[in-house]
């Protein structure tokens, strides 16, 4: 998948293609369903299918204050983008600047004018350009004066019904309010797919590694971190996939703390992932990501090492059991 990042780097002869836009916060279920359908009217009509997202998020520029916590950062959200088979995705620097054009200066300049757009696919209550003036009856009078056809999608879909009948939207304000409790296993019915969080290894206070469990500690982490408590799940190294894709050592399991050590009266929350069985590894300065894939107790505060070290073993035997058995 192609990744453009400004205007000028996409090729004069780009096109034509099939296009939406979108945030795509977590690229969840809802939106894989939206770019698939996008794919394959691409693939039927041989022209490239295409995305068009935003950085920063258009909240975090118009009310920061309020801004929703972003599910998956940049990175995370291009890697899960090209999964869906897109061919190129234009990321568009989000600014005030750019929210003052028209929503006619938007369609010409991106979408046809770079993208050469012959079809644009976009939800019911699509907004774009200044003032989110443009709907999707603006985008259908565009289309007609501009040569494109613009095809509508239903909402996103439901998600799996709950006991009493009743459904969720597959949204990533769902996903968000799932990961904020903790609820990563309802949260990846949401997504497709594990929550994920990304960052480099750092050093920490080394108790770990003094208690028999050495911990990898993140840095400068990309997307939102869950509810505290211990969780089970996968440390993923990307750097490795990249020069060694076979090697054993790219996926690995781990038990997931995320917290401030209240045994040891810790104020700084961290997240910190124990390779299961494994003492061997130096991650020290490595981007890894780790995938939530089971939530297994609560953040508590001990009467001691004694106890701490027993529920950490048996913190590990539970997290061998929801990712091995």
């Amino acid at each position: 998948m192609q990744v453009f990042t400004d205007l000028a780097e996409v090729p004069d002869d780009f096109g034509p293609s099939v296009v939406t836009i979108g945030n795509f916060d977590g690229v969840h279920r809802g939106h894989q369903a939206v770019l698939g359908r996008l794919v394959r009217l691409a693939r039927a009509d041989s022209r490239a299918a295409v995305a068009v997202t935003f950085d920063p998020h258009p909240a975090l520029v118009h009310r920061p204050e309020s801004a929703p916590e972003l599910i998956t950062g940049l990175a995370d959200r291009l890697e899960l983008l090209a999964r869906t088979g897109l061919d190129a995705v234009l990321v568009v620097r989000y600014s005030l600047e750019f929210a003052e054009q028209s929503p006619e200066e938007f369609v010409t300049r991106y979408l046809t004018g770079a993208l050469g757009a012959r079809s644009v696919v976009v939800g019911h209550d699509v907004r774009f350009g200044r003032a989110n003036a443009g709907t999707l009856a603006t985008m259908v009078d565009l289309g007609g004066r501009h040569g494109f056809e613009v095809v509508a999608v239903d909402d996103v879909g439901e998600c799996a019904p709950q006991d009493d009948g009743a459904g969720d939207r597959w949204s990533s304000s769902a996903a968000r309010a799932l990961i904020a409790e903790g609820d990563v296993a309802q949260a990846a019915d949401v997504l497709g797919r594990p929550h994920r969080v990304r960052g480099v290894v750092v050093h920490g206070d080394a108790r770990g590694r003094e208690l028999g469990f050495p911990t990898a500690n993140l840095g400068g982490i990309d997307g939102m971190v869950p509810a505290d408590g211990v969780y089970a799940g996968w440390l993923r190294r990307p750097g490795l996939a990249d020069r060694e894709p076979d090697h054993p050592d790219v996926v690995l399991p781990a038990a997931i703390s995320i917290g401030t050590n209240p045994t040891f009266d810790g104020v700084e929350r961290r997240v910190e992932a124990y390779v299961l069985d494994r003492t061997d590894l130096d991650l020290y300065g490595e981007e890894v990501v780790l995938e939530m894939v089971q939530h297994l107790r609560p953040t508590v505060r001990f009467d001691g090492i004694d106890a701490l070290v027993t529920q950490m073993t048996d913190d590990v035997v539970r997290a061998r059991a929801a990712l091995l058995s």
